[in-house]
């Protein structure tokens, strides 16, 4: 299967106007846009089997509105009708439309010819008719507003979606998406109805991963409408296992420590001992073969008692923050780096007047032979940075950067509302303009490359949103960048595994209660489950 392109409303319509040139017409992709949503639709039915109105006797209600997305609900209301009708189900189809649609409407006249019940809301007294439809209905099909619309629901249109909301029926489905939200930044109108299960075309859309319309989908299910996908479709695409394995670094049978690289974790502070033991962790755990940490001598004994695989860089002083005086031995490891080596700067390193001074001490040493470090910023090394507004100027090129949306907002002089309400954009448009590779952490997080590629974990855990996790991300990041790759994809690999961790976690204890260190074990457990996919089973030498 080829990995999905997520594409905004334009270029949606550019690539229909493609396929309809080269000969797919706009009506037979909406012909076969409503058939495969029936048949998503008739499957889902088939599997709720702890109700059995469900399988037997479904009634469906099918909200159209005048549009391309009423149309596909029309094509596929009359699916419905035919396959009830061809295999003898006793499932009930009606059709409540937004405004009237004209007798010869092409996906319109066939709904006539079958007999099927059609009401509409500018012939409905009080919405009167309506009202009775939704209060019997097991299943409410959602196609009344489509990508094309953005202006706020008001009127008769959030009457309607207020009836629905208050129904609960046992299943709503949304055609593309649910009505109210921007297929484009994920923003919602408050009169949406959320969705047990959305029904898209082609490819998904930006907006159905991101919060929060990215809540409202439900299961979020691709139907192919004929078109072909094209490799330039999209710049932004999702991540997947197979994106990763194809990407990850090569382990040889004779290898030694040097070949997987060295990790140097520059951070920690009194307050904050764990963080930088956490991110040297899971880059051991990602693979590195040689993880070293540069603390402040105080937490040192502390840091060490917890992770004994680890070499040091020890700093003068005693104080529990770094300071100017650790820069020294800092950039002779920088500059003796060999080319695997990748520096992670910031977990737990705090914002104290020292730390500042020890980083801008950190960002001068990046010229000359430091401009070559492989570097990922973290954590209050981000926060540190944004104090100077020549920051993004004074790292190594596509240096690696992980800014949750708190500190993506400090980055940026936006609000972090302002962030949310444009997650992929807001991360394209920075890493263009900074040069460097931005990871905005979150459900469905963001990795974007200065050349306006990116890509979007497929995951939303709130199992992961807990103090430390964001420690452990960095660490896995800055371990497949000491492996050799290139700085977007040991960013996309160590967000793609350090998720498919936690969802391992989830899938074993709930949505809540981990501990960050709980994704160190899993980690090597999901590189192996992705690679083992990847693998064909052979025979033995000499096997026919």
């Amino acid at each position: 299967m080829a990995d999905l392109h997520l594409l905004t409303v334009a270029q949606m319509r550019e690539v229909e106007r493609r396929a309809d040139a080269s000969g797919l017409s706009y009506a037979q992709m909406m012909q076969n846009a409503g058939r495969g949503a029936a048949r998503v639709i008739l499957e889902r039915l088939g599997r709720r089997t702890t109700k059995p109105s469900l399988t037997a006797g479904a009634r469906v209600l099918v909200l159209c509105g005048p549009g391309n997305n009423g149309g596909d609900g029309l094509v596929c209301a009359d699916e419905l009708a035919e396959a009830a009708a061809r295999d003898g189900l006793s499932m009930t189809t009606q059709v409540y439309l937004l405004r009237p649609r004209s007798e010869d409407d092409p996906v319109f006249a066939p709904l006539r010819r079958r007999g099927l019940f059609v009401a509409d809301a500018e012939n409905d007294l009080r919405l009167r008719v309506f009202r009775q439809l939704v209060a019997h209905a097991d299943v409410i099909v959602d196609a009344l507003l489509g990508t094309g619309v953005s202006r706020p629901i008001d009127g008769t249109l959030r009457d309607m979606l207020r009836e629905v909301r208050a129904s609960r029926p046992a299943l709503v489905v949304a055609l593309d998406g649910v009505t109210g939200m921007d297929y484009d930044t994920g923003t919602l109108d408050p009169a949406a109805v959320p969705a047990d299960l959305t029904i898209t075309f082609h490819a998904p859309r930006r907006g159905h991963y991101c919060y929060p319309a990215a809540g409202a989908c439900g299961e979020l299910v691709v139907v192919p409408i004929g078109i072909t996908p094209a490799a330039n479709e999209s710049e932004v695409r999702l991540a997947s296992d197979r994106w990763v394995r194809e990407r990850l670094p090569a382990r040889a049978p004779d290898a030694n420590k040097g070949t997987h690289g060295s990790v140097l974790v520059v951070g920690g502070c009194a307050d904050y001992s764990g963080a930088p033991a956490l991110s040297a962790a899971a880059a051991y755990r990602v693979g590195a073969g040689l993880v070293t940490l540069a603390v402040p001598p105080a937490i040192q004994p502390v840091v060490a008692a917890h992770l004994r695989e680890a070499t040091y860089l020890t700093t003068p002083g005693s104080r529990g923050s770094l300071s100017i005086e650790a820069l020294p031995r800092i950039s002779e490891w920088i500059v003796s780096a060999r080319e695997r080596h990748g520096l992670l700067v910031g977990p737990g390193m705090g914002q104290s007047e020292p730390a500042g001074d020890f980083l801008a001490g950190l960002l001068a040493q990046f010229e000359g032979e430091g401009r070559r470090a492989r570097m990922v910023l973290d954590a209050d090394g981000l926060n540190l940075a944004a104090r100077s507004p020549d920051w993004s100027s004074r790292l190594p090129p596509s240096t690696i950067l992980t800014p949750h949306p708190g500190e993506m907002a400090r980055l940026t002089g936006l609000s972090v509302a302002e962030v949310q309400a444009d997650r992929i954009g807001c991360a394209l448009r920075n890493a263009a303009q900074w040069g460097h590779v931005v990871v905005l952490k979150g459900a469905h997080t963001v990795v974007a490359a200065p050349d306006g590629m990116a890509v979007v974990a497929p995951f939303a855990n709130p199992a992961l949103a807990v103090a430390g996790t964001g420690d452990v991300l960095a660490g896995a990041i800055a371990g497949f960048l000491a492996q050799g790759l290139s700085p977007f994809d040991a960013a996309v690999c160590g967000v793609y595994v350090h998720a498919k961790a936690g969802e391992l976690w989830r899938e074993q204890h709930g949505d809540a209660g981990m501990l960050a260190g709980d994704l160190l074990p899993a980690l090597p457990e999901v590189l192996s489950r992705v690679r083992q996919l990847g693998r064909r089973v052979t025979g033995a030498p000499g096997a026919g």
